[in-house]
């Protein structure tokens, strides 16, 4: 288990969130069981669960052929909905990093159930510092995760550490749009604890210091608009039944949260979408700082 001392503040903040009874129940419960993070979806009201498996498949499509065996080393791994899809499916080797012991242990609690346990090795530990070694994997994929991060280019660096050259970085993460302040994002960062997000444009330019060059940005903010009123939906209208497990105070300070997210999409504040990229080859790499 990690130990809090060496953790940064934003993540000991996301650990302990992560690891309370309340958001391990909301999460497996509401938010999709397996997959947590943000889904694609084709109707208003289509399952949370479904759309949320549907991101893991065009994620794993825009990585492009993998030979069976293939390591990919999934940065903030929650449940190990994808990590369970991309050993099942494709027959990958995948090395799951994350912060949380609580839904470390139901995702290996998962695996066992799925026979899995020896194509997936799930790791307590941070993904700004990966206790794996240089060069070790074909892909690098995150999903909604990297935000959590204290230091967003370090992330981006390990990304780059881990990868072959050619390998490729596959991501998703709630961002703010290109030229948003973040005196404009207030109300969404102070719900998470964070001082500011991400950007396309700002990640595109912290992986280039790195050698990732991104070669797909595919634009999807829609959905995070939908998905979190999907979620929002669900959360009301199962209030009575999940109190049960989930205490009133934190449904009640969640549903605050979901609508910060839904108009801070629809205003256009916010962006989201499907990242890839790849690893330029040794010879053209240099390594720097990003903004």
């Amino acid at each position: 288990m990690l130990d809090a001392a060496d953790l940064t503040a934003a993540e000991q903040t996301a650990a302990t969130y992560y690891n309370s009874d309340d958001a391990d129940q909301f999460y497996a419960h509401v938010w999709g069981g397996e997959d947590i993070h943000i889904g694609l979806y084709e109707g208003d009201h289509e399952c949370i669960a479904a759309a949320s498996r549907r991101t893991v498949e065009a994620l794993a499509r825009l990585i492009g052929p993998l030979e069976p065996g293939s390591v990919v080393v999934d940065l903030g791994s929650g449940y190990g909905g994808a990590a369970r899809y991309l050993a099942s499916t494709h027959q990958l080797r995948v090395e799951a990093v994350n912060i949380s012991s609580v839904e470390n242990d139901r995702h290996r609690t998962l695996n066992h159930r799925s026979g899995l346990q020896g194509l997936i090795r799930v790791h307590d530990a941070s993904f700004e510092a990966v206790p794996l070694p240089n060069g070790c994997a074909d892909v690098v994929w995150s999903q909604d995760a990297i935000l959590h991060a204290g230091d967003r280019q370090q992330v981006l660096r390990e990304a780059a550490r881990l990868l072959k050259p050619g390998g490729v970085l596959v991501f998703t993460d709630p961002m703010a749009a290109d030229g948003v302040t973040t005196t404009d994002l207030s109300a969404i960062l102070q719900r998470i604890h964070l001082a500011d997000l991400g950007s396309p444009d700002r990640y595109c330019s912290w992986g280039a210091s790195v050698g990732l060059e991104r070669e797909v940005w595919d634009e999807q903010t829609a959905m995070l608009v939908r998905h979190y009123t999907r979620v929002h939906e669900e959360l009301l209208r199962r209030t009575s039944e999940l109190k049960v497990v989930i205490s009133i105070d934190y449904m009640q300070r969640m549903a605050a949260g979901l609508q910060h997210w839904i108009d801070g999409g629809e205003s256009g504040r916010l962006s989201w979408g499907l990242m890839r990229f790849r690893k330029r080859p040794l010879d053209c790499l240099v390594l720097g700082g990003g903004e």
